[in-house]
């Protein structure tokens, strides 16, 4: 396995060259923003917009309050499960850093001296997108983005094959989404919990979100209408 994409004619190794010869282009204010944003720069906006996710769904209210704020915790939590599971992946495939066996690559970030399959930005980000999109579509998709650009970074900075980021993403998003029943089966009585408490409330719904906001809420939608015809019935008779 550590010889995989080791020659230069295959689409892998060709898209390597593609993606990191704009680097060489590119002027190197460019490649130093490159530089930081792939490397932390993408990784704490997916952190601040899991707050942001967490801070509109606390807004808002409604009965999937408690829910929604479990998968966020969740997506930051379903990661660092991914990584985890990644270390043995690693070490099974033993697969150098593409700058070990490619010439001419422009390498931006020098003493990465792991392996490179699987990548662990692209884990982390795809598995807190896809742990976003549990809580919350809209945000999802955003952070799902975020992922694929961080993708692009790590091969534009020669750090990694275009198939280090698919592997990644294929992780993360399997990760999460396959844990995410157990995890919510989980984490959901502990927000419950803590949505019903004086002291933790806050944390899950802000003081006048309402309790039940139709569909988004979690209600079923056409139940309430059904109650009020109910009601008129009775009132009727």
């Amino acid at each position: 396995m550590a010889g995989l994409a080791e020659t230069g004619s295959n689409p892998d190794v060709d898209l390597l060259y593609d993606i990191n010869g704009l680097a060489k282009d590119a002027p190197r204010w460019f490649d130093r923003v490159v530089e930081v944003v792939g490397e932390y720069g993408l990784l704490v906006a997916m952190v601040l917009l899991v707050v942001c996710c967490w801070w509109s769904v606390r807004r808002r209210g409604g009965d999937d309050a408690a829910v929604s704020v479990a998968a966020l915790i969740w997506a930051p939590l379903g990661a660092a499960v991914a990584v985890l599971v990644n270390i043995p992946i690693r070490g099974f495939v033993e697969r150098p850093r593409p700058f070990l066996d490619h010439q001419g690559l422009e390498v931006l970030v020098s003493g990465k001296t792991d392996y490179s399959f699987v990548s662990d930005h692209a884990t982390i980000t795809m598995a807190m997108g896809a742990g976003l999109f549990v809580a919350n579509r809209k945000f999802g998709l955003v952070g799902i983005g975020l992922a694929l650009v961080e993708g692009f970074c790590q091969v534009y900075m020669g750090l990694h094959y275009p198939t280090d980021m698919v592997g990644g993403f294929a992780l993360g998003t399997a990760v999460v989404l396959l844990l995410s029943p157990l995890a919510m089966a989980l984490l959901t009585p502990v927000t419950r919990a803590v949505e019903g408490s004086s002291w933790g409330g806050v944390l899950i719904r802000a003081r006048g979100a309402g309790a039940g906001s139709g569909v988004g809420a979690g209600v079923v939608p056409g139940a309430r209408g059904a109650e009020a015809e109910a009601e008129q019935r009775d009132l009727a008779a």
